[in-house]
């Protein structure tokens, strides 16, 4: 029976991170693998609340308490680092813990690695549940990804990853930085199922547009050598094309790329593989909850 760990980093949504628990334990009643819950609370301010449900369906959770709070990339890194290194799995599936990653799509990652054992599973986006700016500013990512990288990344955490590909990305520097930079770096094919991003449980949600434009170059940061390569490229043709107009106005795309090189550059540097070495340092206690 395969054994499947869901990886879940948490920070102070404890109300949504429970009733996704209980949601999952009901998605996965008739599927035949072993599934296990490891959460990761980010060093959470707020306290968690008693949980008394009983999650016949998941043979164990565990919450993996950090001392200092690293953020929402880095804290997937660590649970990927502590699965790969403590526990004994043939996949993991990394989700939100907000129900914008719907538990009802497990089915469909499970049916998928089933089909194809040993390949990775993204579940790509086909709809969005957030405003049309928000849509907007998306869609802006994905283009600019795509534009300045190659890649088309539609996919975020929710994932299935096997076994050796989890070792891949604790050993990759990218992954400190970037999930979905980092995966596409190391894997050359995966397959995908179209998923649909759920409605927050509680809460709105924490993702503005700064974090959203991190996100996005983030995830360019770590193809920066083809971002830097196709920036020169870029300036050649442009420079040529507007040889004898040159003004404010047609300088503005220069001023453009030379800042987003300068980002890019910038948080490239937030990609340390000894910092991901050494991430289980920060653990503070681990707690089973069921």
């Amino acid at each position: 029976m395969m054994k499947i760990k869901i990886l879940i980093p948490v920070y102070n949504d404890w109300h949504s991170v429970f009733k996704l628990l209980e949601n999952i334990n009901s998605e996965v009643l008739t599927l035949d693998c072993e599934f296990s819950v490891i959460i990761i609370n980010d060093a959470s301010t707020e306290i968690k609340p008693e949980f008394l449900v009983d999650l016949d369906n998941l043979k164990f959770i565990e919450i993996i308490n950090m001392k200092e709070n690293r953020g929402h990339a880095r804290c997937i890194a660590t649970g990927l680092k502590y699965i790969n290194k403590k526990e004994d799995f043939d996949y993991v599936i990394p989700m939100d813990g907000d129900g914008e990653d719907r538990p009802e799509e497990i089915s469909l990652l499970i049916k998928k690695i089933k089909e194809n054992p040993g390949v990775v599973v993204t579940a790509d986006r086909i709809k969005r549940s957030e405003g049309l700016i928000f849509r907007f500013c998306y869609l802006a990512h994905k283009f600019l990804t795509f534009v300045f990288t190659g890649q088309k990344i539609k996919f975020g955490n929710y994932t299935c990853l096997p076994k050796i590909i989890v070792n891949n990305m604790v050993n990759e520097a990218a992954t400190w930085s970037s999930f979905s930079g980092a995966l596409v770096k190391i894997i050359d094919n995966r397959n995908s199922i179209s998923s649909i991003r759920g409605t927050r449980y509680f809460n709105p949600s924490k993702m503005s547009f700064l974090n959203l434009l991190k996100h996005s170059l983030s995830i360019i940061a770590v193809f920066k050598k083809t971002l830097i390569a196709r920036s020169i490229i870029f300036l050649l043709v442009y420079f040529f094309l507007i040889y004898g107009s040159l003004s404010i106005i047609t300088l503005i795309p220069v001023f453009f790329i030379f800042i987003l090189i300068y980002s890019v550059v910038s948080l490239s540097k937030r990609e340390n593989l000894e910092e991901l070495n050494n991430s289980l340092n920060n653990i503070d206690n681990i707690e089973e909850i069921n």
